[in-house]
């Protein structure tokens, strides 16, 4: 695609958007071969005429303004031509048409993270882990900002000092939640902000589950922390599962709402997170010797046998940051090495190392 008409597919694809371009028009345009004129193949495959002729109009002006505007707040307009554009997410069956992104795509390896905005404190924890993790390793982790589950896997990422994607279901001058302000502004600046809504777009109910697609589509491998019985968390899963990606859930508490997703999940085939091992293997690597940190399995010299201790009592003795601690504690649950109580207290598992 030469100079020009790379410009002119940007705009009419933005056009397309400003005129309300949806999935129909969205898979006829994939549809068309790489290199040819849009507009001219959509008239010819009968595309909507009354949205092809706001199309061409939109992306005159009102489309020079809405770049103008976009650029002006650190945005910029990717469509699938873009040596820049994810090329995971060229992929999927239903791409969008273009994205608005705010901060830095890179080409290393994805992995979405998803999970319940009422997530428990240990399913806020293990998405944290699985953040911190896959940041160590050089992935990036991707998920939607929004709060429980989101929110922490970025938040664990961004701990680490790695990259983290974020992925709205509303316009680049939309942030929402509004109190995730911040770490919108964090997420810029090492990783990015994604959406494929226009400037002005509120958070409207339908385009949550509508940009679940993006996040399966972005991702080498999507998992499912927590979610309830009928989860967007789970419509992100089926989608992945739909385009080809590896999906894996959290095993969780039978007696916990929150847990209902994932253990369906692998009941039905899903890959059992049990330690972050399983996410690198299913990605097919696995980190350097010197970015593995393994759990502190000096915390089982707290853990008397036959005692079960709360994370400040496990951290008292051991003279460790309560935050540490509860980090540790988790992956040496998922490792075998210590069981979660009910009452969301610790105890060492008979015949661990520290049990002799």
């Amino acid at each position: 695609m030469h100079a020009m008409q790379h410009v002119e597919d940007r705009l009419f694809r933005l056009g397309m958007l400003l005129a309300g371009g949806g999935p129909r028009i969205r898979r006829q345009v994939a549809a068309v071969p790489a290199g040819s004129d849009l507009g001219i193949v959509l008239a010819e495959r009968q595309a909507p005429r009354a949205l092809l002729v706001t199309a061409r109009e939109l992306a005159g002006a009102e489309a020079a303004t809405v770049l103008d505007r976009t650029a002006r707040a650190g945005w910029r307009w990717l469509v699938p031509s873009d040596e820049e554009f994810p090329s995971l997410l060229g992929t999927i069956t239903d791409p969008p048409l273009g994205l608005f992104v705010r901060g830095r795509i890179t080409s290393a390896k994805t992995v979405t993270v998803v999970g319940s905005r009422k997530a428990t404190p240990y399913g806020r924890q293990v998405a944290r882990l699985l953040g911190e993790e896959l940041a160590g390793a050089g992935v990036v982790v991707i998920s939607g900002m929004a709060r429980g589950i989101d929110e922490s896997a970025h938040r664990g990422a961004i701990a680490r000092g790695g990259a983290s994607w974020a992925v709205w279901g509303t316009g680049p001058d939309r942030i929402y939640p509004p109190e995730h302000r911040e770490l919108a502004e964090e997420l810029a600046a090492d990783g990015a902000l994604l959406t494929e809504y226009p400037p002005g777009t509120p958070p409207r109910r339908h385009h949550f589950p509508e940009r679940n697609r993006i996040l399966a589509g972005l991702a080498m491998a999507v998992v499912v922390v927590e979610a309830a019985a009928r989860s967007g968390a789970l419509v992100t899963a089926r989608l992945a599962v739909e385009e080809g990606r590896e999906v894996l859930a959290v095993p969780g508490n039978i007696f916990s709402e929150f847990s209902v997703g994932p253990n369906t999940l692998i009941r039905v085939g899903a890959r059992p997170l049990l330690t972050p091992r399983d996410l690198f293997e299913a990605i097919d690597m696995m980190p350097a010797p010197d970015q593995q940190l393994p759990p502190d399995e000096g915390l089982l010299r707290f853990i008397a046998a036959g005692e079960s201790l709360t994370a400040d009592e496990i951290a008292a003795r051991a003279q460790v940051d309560v935050a540490a601690a509860a980090g540790d504690l988790i992956a040496l649950e998922l490792g075998g090495s210590v069981r979660r109580e009910p009452d969301g207290r610790y105890a060492r598992v008979r015949g661990t190392p520290a049990d002799d």
